[in-house]
């Protein structure tokens, strides 16, 4: 079977907080965040070859001595029908998995949870959850996508499975009343991640002049937002 891999970094000590973890990109997104940092794999993945399943497993067996998990990313890896068939050949490896998404499949998000086929879940909040916020800075244009993204964060609050929730904080679109908006309606959440912009080939090209935070202001936002969370920190890669 073919999958959408688009990316494979063998080893990364970044995607997964505290993990040595391997890294899949799969391709597509059904969002259109202008400041995303992964365009060419948003908008054309097509320029990238495929990555065969059958190259990525033998390498898994190989090094499961010193690595701890496999992080699979996009793009947004639940629009793709075949997620858990990659993810169980994943695991029957001895891998440890790792799910980055934005929440707007609840469906498939929970079929992979209660398939115990993940064990972290790393959810995108993009805005305030209201549709003005996330149409400006997702490009959703259909209001039930954003009631996807809320039955998510129920799915995983209410849930068993391991997450965080994370902004990317831009300037430009992100100003305190808004991340105080986010503490509000995600209040009681496990773990929520204050994650800095990085300008680097961005959806709009105009994001690629927007200066991110400096560290002060984001550590004003973890104290402000704190209280909300049973933890609360800052990743400024």
């Amino acid at each position: 079977m073919k999958f959408a891999i688009k990316g494979f970094e063998r080893m990364s000590l970044v995607d997964w907080d505290g993990m040595v973890a391997t890294t899949l990109y799969l391709s597509g997104c059904n969002f259109r965040c202008p400041y995303c940092h992964n365009s060419g794999l948003v908008l054309f993945p097509d320029q990238y070859e495929t990555v065969p399943i059958a190259e990525i497993l033998p390498y898994l067996k190989e090094h499961n001595d010193f690595l701890d998990g496999v992080v699979v990313t996009g793009g947004e890896p639940c629009m793709h029908r075949h997620a858990p068939e990659l993810i169980t050949a994943l695991r029957e490896t001895g891998m440890r998995v790792k799910l980055d998404t934005n929440g707007s499949f609840p469906q498939m998000l929970e079929s992979l949870i209660g398939d115990n086929l993940i064990d972290y879940v790393a959810m995108d909040i993009k805005a305030p959850l209201d549709f003005d916020a996330y149409t400006r800075s997702a490009g959703i244009t259909d209001r039930r996508t954003l009631e996807r993204v809320r039955d998510s964060v129920e799915i995983l609050m209410d849930g068993d499975v391991d997450y965080e929730f994370r902004t990317t904080v831009v300037p430009a679109l992100h100003r305190p009343t808004d991340l105080g908006r986010i503490a509000e309606q995600i209040q009681g959440a496990r773990r929520f991640v204050i994650q800095n912009y990085v300008a680097r080939d961005t959806i709009d090209p105009g994001f690629l002049k927007e200066a991110p935070y400096d560290s002060e202001r984001l550590e004003e936002f973890q104290r402000m937002m704190a209280p909300s969370f049973d933890e609360c920190v800052v990743r400024d890669d």
